[in-house]
């Protein structure tokens, strides 16, 4: 069997492990989902949530109807938003987290490859200073500094664009930026190191004897293996720009899955606390996938190797 195809057939059994742990140390973690009925409602009613939930019920009873559900697609209903399952919520706030975390993935791809392209080529000189130093800035400001400044500036001062919520294209532009310039600031940092260390190679050195021009060298005979460590880091990145950012999301006040992320662990919303979880394995292990079948693209030789 390839080993594209044995890694794809090993994702159900690991999410189903992950899931396992997950639903069994959400339990062991203090606390519970009706805390806080507890201080105004009767222990009749309390009780009745119990039995509603299933909480009553011995754990291996528990996990076994958990197990019985995943397999059915149904992930259970949510504790916290009433009459709302875990899939309806995930299906509602997931397109919206998926676009923005594309946008941004396309934006941190856009800036941080061409950024530490250009750091590499003009190492040692004022140009790698100065890009250098608005990498440094990028990684080190966090998004909730970020974000309210490019409020204040493109938004309120300039005017350019909408300062919250979610609907035109222009909705998209500023959760974006303040959601990939971090990752921009990461993949300029990789795409630096590559490049400068492939430049070294003995081979770049031959393709210059032979009186290819520098920028043919640069793209044609650098560019492909400096841009590997972009490769592999951009499957993690990628699905955790998928799963959103609950900061940016609460900053422009996106209706994505990253607000219920949070707040279903805070109030111990189980099911949804496993599902999002389990979402975020399924996305991380099939991203991981596809960065190894793009590697062997870009590099036939980890092809030949495995």
């Amino acid at each position: 069997m390839p080993p594209i195809l044995r890694r794809l057939a090993a994702i159900p059994p690991l999410v189903l492990l992950i899931a396992s742990l997950a639903f069994f140390l959400v339990r062991i973690a203090p606390g519970g989902p009706f805390d806080r009925e507890r201080k105004s409602a009767s222990p009749e009613i309390e009780r009745q949530l119990q039995e509603q939930y299933h909480l009553d019920e011995p754990l291996w009873k528990q996990y076994g109807r958990f197990l019985a559900g995943v397999c059915r697609g149904d992930l259970g209903p949510s504790l916290k938003y009433r009459n709302h399952s875990v899939t309806d919520i995930i299906l509602q706030g997931l397109p919206v987290s998926l676009t923005l975390g594309l946008l941004a993935f396309g934006f941190a791809l856009g800036v941080g490859i061409p950024a530490g392209f250009s750091s590499a080529v003009w190492r040692g000189q004022g140009g790698d200073w100065g890009v250098s130093l608005l990498v440094i800035l990028a990684i080190c400001i966090p998004g909730f500094v970020i974000g309210p400044v490019l409020i204040l500036v493109f938004g309120l001062k300039l005017g350019w664009f909408p300062v919250g919520l979610w609907g035109s294209p222009m909705h998209a532009v500023l959760p974006m930026m303040t959601l990939g310039l971090y990752f921009a600031g990461r993949i300029a940092r990789l795409m630096r190191e590559g490049m400068t260390q492939t430049l070294q190679c003995e081979y770049i050195q031959t393709a210059r004897a032979k009186g290819l021009s520098e920028m043919r060298v640069l793209l044609k005979h650098a560019f492909r293996p400096a841009v590997l460590p972009v490769v592999s880091y951009s499957g993690p990145m990628l699905a955790d720009l998928l799963t959103g950012s609950f900061v940016v999301e609460n900053i422009f006040q996106v209706p994505g899955i990253g607000v219920f992320l949070v707040n279903s662990s805070i109030n111990r919303d189980y099911p949804m606390t496993i599902g999002l979880v389990m979402l975020y394995a399924i996305l991380l292990l099939g991203l991981n996938v596809l960065v190894d079948f793009s590697y062997s693209l870009l590099d036939p030789r980890t092809q030949s190797s495995a």
